[in-house]
This record gives structure tokens, C-alpha cells and sequence, in this order.
């Protein structure tokens, strides 16, 4: 495994990319939500990525199963959040579908590699 395999990992890319797409579209939610919504989303995006790297820095099979895990529930958190805000209408269906398409994409990626993993 080791620290730096993960950035040759397709999923890790996916991930990181979503996080920074999540990143630069809230940028123009309300500025009230800046510690409600708006973090929240932030916080369960980067959380998919990060995991990733957390887990292969362990350097265990079950350590990075383990956050693998986590990370599949970060992203299930991160897929409630996109439809909550698309239902209070933060962004454009244009944005939604770039987003939910994204997400879509690192869900079947991280859990085939969780599955890969077990």
C-alpha cells in the first residue's frame, strides 16, 4: 500500500475531484448557511477523500477496509446533503446533475473497491 498509492487510485481522484467541485459550488450558497449547510456538505465531500488517504497511510488490508467503509458513509451523507440543497434550490439543475452524476460515478467506484477489499 503505502502513502502516495492512492493518488493512483481512480476512486481517490473521483472523490477528490467531487469534494472540490462541492467546494467551489457552495461557494454561492446563502451566506447564513456558511456554518450550517454549507459546512455540513463541505465537511461529508472531503471526508470521501481523505478516508481514502487515512486508510492507505495504515498500511493494513483491514485498517483500509475499515475506512473504505467510512468513506461509503461519508458519501451517503454527501448524496442527502446535494438533494437537500437542490430541493432548497442553492443551485441550478445544471449543477445538481454535474454534482449527482459525479457522485454517482465515486459511489460505484468506492464500492467496488470496498467489495475488491472484503
Amino acid at each position: 500500500m503505502g502513502e502516495a498509492n492512492y493518488k493512483k487510485l481512480i476512486v481517490w481522484r473521483k472523490a477528490d475531484e467531487l469534494a472540490k467541485l462541492i467546494y467551489k459550488e457552495t461557494k454561492n450558497f446563502p451566506k447564513e448557511e456558511l456554518y450550517g449547510i454549507t459546512s455540513q456538505l463541505r465537511r461529508a465531500a472531503i471526508s470521501v477523500p481523505t478516508n481514502i488517504v487515512e486508510g492507505y497511510a495504515r498500511n493494513s488490508q483491514n485498517e483500509l477496509k475499515r475506512f473504505m467503509s467510512i468513506a461509503l458513509g461519508s458519501l451517503a451523507e454527501t448524496e442527502y446533503l446535494i438533494e437537500f440543497c437542490h430541493d432548497l434550490e442553492f443551485y441550478s439543475q445544471d449543477v445538481y446533475l454535474k454534482i449527482q452524476n459525479l457522485r454517482q460515478e465515486v459511489g460505484k467506484l468506492l464500492w467496488k473497491f470496498y467489495q475488491y477489499l472484503v
